[in-house]
């Protein structure tokens, strides 16, 4: 297929600012684990972005988990490096209720707080699984960062943190971040400028299982699953395009871990230590109708070994095809237009999606 190559340039609202000046940003983290602070697993590391973003003014005024020991391991790497400032003065707590009963004074007390812990302790009202609202509570006022996704429970019971968050009228943001990559900015703008309606959205997410070592990503009622875990950031970015789905029309198949397609050779971790019912599919596809009356398909691959991961997401309108290529690393967008068969080929240096939101 013949392509033409092309270089985007973001208009200047888009560029990445640094907020270094001014007085000190006091942070609260949840989580000492790999989606706060890196892994070889993939580019999430949202302490990371925070030091780009914040610079010498972050403060990270509480690191909370409840294993002691990891916490130490991430602030010893820290304090080795040249983001030392932010964390020297760090304070460990097994809770969030700990880290409350702490004696602070009003210049120690955070203005946000990052929920970077796995799925299953937040997005509830269950006692163990209510970390929003017991920050509504004990830290009222402060913005919250929600890693995604928000729920791995019961829809009905992540509703009700879901209006209290509302309610409170804190300043909330969720770990969506790919809508906020040029690309994609530019495929809605094109859809916006030619007055475009989009008829079909067709996404496909296949992560490199060799890479995922923790266990309760395996574990089905810890981790709500590979849509849930990994494939709500495509049904994010079908939604962004799409509209809102009619629930009823959704559809869906799976390949399960017993079945002969879903025999893997390269799990890292013991899945026999997993209840058999608790193991997760290998293979999710699910079909739907928007209210707009577009369609959409999502499927949702634990099929590669290695680290790199295959995603994409096609975006049809009358005359266009939008299709993004590696949006995590390295985002590549094809447009195709009216009057010409061949792809215009555009490509996105060092967008970093996660510094954008942030």
């Amino acid at each position: 297929m013949e392509m033409l190559p092309v270089t985007y340039s973001i208009p200047s609202w888009h560029e990445k600012s640094q907020l270094s000046s001014g007085d000190d940003f006091n942070v609260a983290i949840i989580g000492a684990g790999n989606v706060n602070f890196g892994s070889d697993e993939g580019p999430w590391n949202h302490s990371y972005r925070l030091e780009q973003k914040l610079g010498p003014r972050l403060k990270v005024v509480a690191l909370i988990d409840p294993v002691l020991e990891r916490s130490a391991d991430v602030l010893a790497k820290k304090r080795a490096s040249f983001v030392k400032s932010a964390y020297e003065s760090t304070q460990t707590y097994k809770s969030v209720a700990e880290f409350a009963a702490a004696a602070m004074t009003p210049e120690q007390k955070p203005r946000m707080i990052l929920i970077g812990c796995p799925p299953a302790f937040r997005g509830s009202d269950q006692v163990g699984r209510d970390i929003e609202l017991q920050l509504l509570k004990l830290f009222p006022g402060i913005a919250l960062f929600v890693e995604k996704p928000v729920a791995a429970g019961e829809v009905a019971r992540a509703f009700t943190v879901a209006n209290a968050i509302k309610q409170s009228q804190v300043i909330c943001s969720v770990g969506y971040m790919l809508r906020y990559l040029k690309a994609v900015q530019m495929m809605k703008n094109i859809i916006k400028d030619n007055n475009l309606t989009v008829m079909c959205t067709i996404a496909r997410y296949a992560c490199a299982y060799e890479s995922i070592a923790k266990s309760h990503w395996w574990n089905k009622p810890l981790s709500g699953g590979p849509i849930v875990e990994q494939g709500t950031h495509f049904c994010d970015l079908s939604r962004y395009f799409g509209g809102d789905v009619e629930i009823a029309s959704v559809q869906a198949h799976s390949v399960e871990w017993d079945e002969e397609p879903g025999r893997l050779s390269k799990i890292r971790i013991d899945e026999s230590t997993i209840e058999p019912e608790n193991r997760i599919p290998r293979v999710t596809t699910a079909n739907w109708k928007y209210k707009s009356g577009a369609v959409g398909t999502l499927t949702h691959l634990v099929a590669l070994q290695g680290k790199a991961y295959s995603c994409e997401i096609e975006v049809y309108c009358d005359g266009y095809l939008l299709k993004l290529i590696d949006p995590y690393n390295a985002p590549i967008l094809h447009v195709r237009r009216p009057g010409s068969d061949l792809d215009e080929v555009y490509t996105f240096e060092q967008d970093d999606p996660f510094l954008s939101e942030v």
